[in-house]
């Protein structure tokens, strides 16, 4: 039996399509109902209406319930033929590219940055190849202000650790009891920044875009939305990053997608 009446199955999800642009269908409504399941345990609440009352009245339950169903377990290097086509491809091809134009600075959006796993990874990759004296600047947004608070402190345990080559865990991070920490050169570089992806945050001009599953949890308008913003925040040309199971296909968009190594990224067209 589903933990959710029909009922209040479609008021939860069109409450949180509305506030995010997040879209739960019958597909991933498991993923929903074990979150609300949670968030309503640690609340001692049993009766779904209850629960869904205080969500519409107390701004700081609607954080929380939004935080709590798009909070994703992630690692550092997750797949790593991304990271490959990343350093052997794309860092030196922006860096060539903006050596030529004059600007000795990479600039790199991590969309849905989860626990910060994705955008350290990112800063180690760039900061190995690019030149002295340049410049790494990575915005690292996202929705869950939790884990927002958990990326900047920099702090994993060592079992989170354990995809970081031996010589980056060396270079960037400092081993502390149980655990380690990634050292203040490496933060600097990375800005973290709460941003819901329905709204425009303004930023523009980056070499480099990463959004890898997140817009699979919204429905295909909003995720042609999403796709079209990333195309405008881009350079010409930059590069988007999506998650594995994640594609463009279908959708109305510029981009075009190129294989790179064992990947498909999708281009910025030079046009």
């Amino acid at each position: 039996m589903a933990f959710l009446s029909d009922e209040y199955f479609n008021k939860f999800k069109d409450y949180i399509h509305q506030k995010s642009g997040i879209f739960f269908d019958n597909v991933n409504r498991s993923i929903l109902e074990s979150r609300l399941r949670e968030r309503m345990r640690q609340k001692e609440m049993a009766d779904a209406g209850e629960y869904y009352n205080l969500v519409l009245t107390n701004q700081k339950e609607t954080e929380t319930l939004l935080d709590s169903v798009t909070t994703n377990l992630t690692k550092f290097f997750r797949n790593e033929k991304q990271f490959s086509a990343l350093r052997e491809f794309v860092i030196p091809d922006v860096i060539e590219r903006n050596k030529k134009s004059g600007k000795r600075t990479v600039k790199i959006w991590s969309a849905g940055c989860s626990t910060g796993e994705e955008p350290y990874s990112i800063a180690m990759d760039v900061l190995a190849q690019a030149p002295s004296g340049w410049t790494l600047n990575i915005l690292s947004s996202d929705i869950s202000l939790k884990s927002l608070m958990k990326a900047k402190t920099g702090y994993y345990p060592k079992e989170r650790c354990e995809g970081i080559p031996k010589d980056f865990l060396t270079k960037y991070m400092e081993e502390e009891k149980e655990g380690y920490k990634v050292k203040p050169d490496l933060i600097n570089s990375i800005r973290f920044d709460y941003h819901n992806l329905k709204h425009d945050n303004g930023e523009r001009d980056f070499d480099i875009i990463f959004c890898r599953n997140v817009i699979i949890y919204f429905d295909k308008a909003e995720q042609e939305r999403i796709v079209g913003h990333f195309y405008k925040c881009l350079k010409n040309p930059g590069y988007l990053f999506l998650g594995h199971s994640e594609s463009l296909f279908g959708m109305q968009t510029l981009f075009k997608p190129e294989k790179i190594g064992e990947s498909i990224l999708y281009k910025k067209s030079e046009g």
